[in-house]
């Protein structure tokens, strides 16, 4: 029990670190960066604002590190309770981290662009719209990795629900978040104008599920009675 308890914890502790980290790189930093559209604006932006252009790219290889050891703890923790639905919710989370660093390269790749470090010969304009299309690959990567970010939560609510030493209700909600990712993603790619009115759900869905079986795991850990597993 000590020791079950303890695996989940640490869980918690990483998936907080990664919700963390993850929202200021994703969420944060575009915020303050990024003008939708608008390669002017965004080069003042990201050259008037550097160093936090930069800790978002740093922010983003740190939250997949937690992602990894997080995921690695997951199966730790559950492998007892389905071990092949546990491989695969590791697998679905190892097979995003290659794309993530791509993207990143991309991102350095811009703003290098935009410094003048490379491409010299070209002119601002022309420098400033292939910055912008290194950016543009970001935004479209984003919900094509939005689609594992999805898939990954289905095997984990389906190990929470199983499990017995967690609430049922939290994989339901899980669940549900991954559904939702990848709504999100499909709206985004097929119809990208309701992108943004359905990620307002998107968000909802997520900060439910995610901050939920988060808190459990850190606060909680496990059930102190745990029912036999069902498998």
């Amino acid at each position: 029990m000590n020791s079950l308890k303890k695996t989940a914890r640490l869980a918690g502790l990483l998936y907080l670190m990664l919700i963390i980290t993850g929202a200021y790189c994703v969420i944060y930093v575009p915020s303050q960066i990024i003008g939708r559209g608008d390669a002017v604006t965004t080069a003042k932006n990201i050259l008037s604002n550097e160093f936090l252009f930069r800790t978002g790219i740093i922010s983003d290889i740190i939250s997949n590190t937690f992602f990894v050891f997080l995921v690695m703890v997951l199966y730790r923790l559950f492998k007892q309770v389905n071990e092949s639905q546990a491989k695969l919710m590791v697998a679905l989370v190892m097979v995003q981290i290659p794309a993530v660093f791509i993207i990143e390269t991309f991102n350095i790749t811009s703003l290098m662009i935009f410094k003048g470090e490379i491409l010299k010969t070209f002119e601002i304009s022309q420098r400033q719209d292939l910055a912008m299309l290194f950016l543009k690959i970001n935004d479209y990567g984003t919900p094509i990795l939005e689609v594992f970010w999805g898939l990954w939560l289905i095997p984990f609510g389906q190990l929470v629900y199983k499990s017995g030493f967690i609430p049922r209700i939290l994989g339901i909600l899980l669940i549900i978040a991954g559904i939702e990712y990848m709504i999100d993603s499909f709206i985004s790619l097929l119809f990208p104008n309701y992108s943004a009115f359905v990620n307002q759900f998107t968000i909802l869905f997520v900060a439910i599920g995610e901050i939920s079986i988060m808190l459990w795991l850190l606060i909680k850990g496990v059930k102190n009675n745990i029912p036999p597993i069902v498998k």
